[in-house]
């Protein structure tokens, strides 16, 4: 196994459902030019069956990017791996850590866990249809087989067919019993267990998720992992990313400025509106643009009440900035 860099994935943001379409990496590329982003979940099939070309497309300002795919099937897993690089994706990352219902029914996500040889035929059918990484993302555990044993196992057998990068929620997944939210609640976080895992498989990649709400927490944990992924916590206040670059990176450009992160993406709803696209698909994603400042409730009531309307234009974002005052739009 070679010795890996870490430096792309040490700031990630996690593909989450109904969050991270083309809209939201659009809005969260403008604040970090550096931070890794991945795309809601794909299923294998879905793009094998539906419109690849709809399902795949995103802007090229984005990257670096991810494509996200759920599956099981070796065989339709590696046709759609070819399709993302072929689009473009610079990652195709393999979902093994999804609780939900729907998902486990349909025989992906963390109920994969359970099955670490189809994990790994998998990913070597994946390997050896692009020459991009594939990584996997999973869970610490599932139901009783939550054992820091169970872990290692089920990343060496997946290693061994070509995985160099496992991104890890410290928390084991419940198949039944628990929704998805309460899945990223309830069970306990063991961020020693990942650590752990770095620690004992040093040539592996480790990204650690799960529990690690800032910037500051992130640099903390990155003495001990590769890389940190933050989900919810990044979504909702998207603003958070703004220190990523030069933290976590040492990039020497410019910080973002949120006025001009704010006017930059509304030029971009302007082209996309042009383009026959609703506004509030694309506006729902600024709900948290302003958290924690003074005038955010004002913001985002008047977000919520305009931005429904079947002929909303951009100019209703900008009357919501006019809600926060300039000083807020500077900071």
């Amino acid at each position: 196994m070679s010795a890996l860099s870490p430096d792309p994935w040490r700031y990630c943001v996690a593909p989450m459902m109904d969050c991270t379409d083309r809209h939201a990496r659009y809005l969260l590329r403008l604040i970090s030019r550096r931070a890794r982003l991945y795309t809601e979940m794909v299923t294998a099939a879905a793009l094998l069956h539906g419109d690849a070309g709809r399902l795949l497309a995103y802007d090229a300002a984005e990257h670096p990017l991810a494509l996200q795919l759920g599956g099981s099937d070796p065989a339709q897993l590696a046709a759609a791996a070819r399709l993302g690089e072929a689009h473009g994706y610079q990652e195709i990352n393999l979902n093994a850590g999804c609780p939900s219902d729907r998902v486990s029914a349909g025989r992906f996500g963390a109920c994969l866990m359970l099955e670490p040889a189809r994990v790994a035929e998998c990913v070597a059918a994946m390997r050896a249809a692009v020459r991009v990484p594939v990584t996997v993302k999973c869970r610490i555990g599932v139901d009783d087989r939550d054992s820091y044993a169970d872990l290692l196992a089920f990343v060496d057998q997946v290693a061994g067919a070509g995985c160099e990068t496992f991104i890890v929620h410290a928390r084991k997944a419940w198949l039944s019993g628990l929704s998805p939210k309460q899945n990223r609640e309830i069970p306990p976080l063991r961020h020693h267990e990942v650590h752990r895992l770095k620690r004992e498989r040093p040539a592996l990649r480790i990204v650690i998720n799960g529990g690690v709400p800032d910037v500051a927490a992130a640099q903390a944990q990155l003495a001990r992992v590769d890389g940190v992924m933050l989900g919810r916590a990044a979504y909702h206040d998207c603003w958070s990313l703004a220190p990523v670059d030069t933290v976590l990176f040492a990039d020497a450009g410019p910080p973002p400025q949120r006025a001009a992160v704010l006017d930059a993406y509304c030029r971009y709803m302007e082209r996309q509106r042009a383009a026959g696209v609703p506004l509030a698909p694309m506006a729902r994603h600024l709900l948290g643009f302003y958290q924690g400042v003074p005038g955010a409730r004002a913001w985002r009531r008047h977000l919520s009440t305009h931005m429904h309307r079947r002929d909303a234009a951009v100019d209703v974002v900008r009357d919501a900035a006019r809600q926060v005052g300039p000083a807020a739009c500077a900071a």
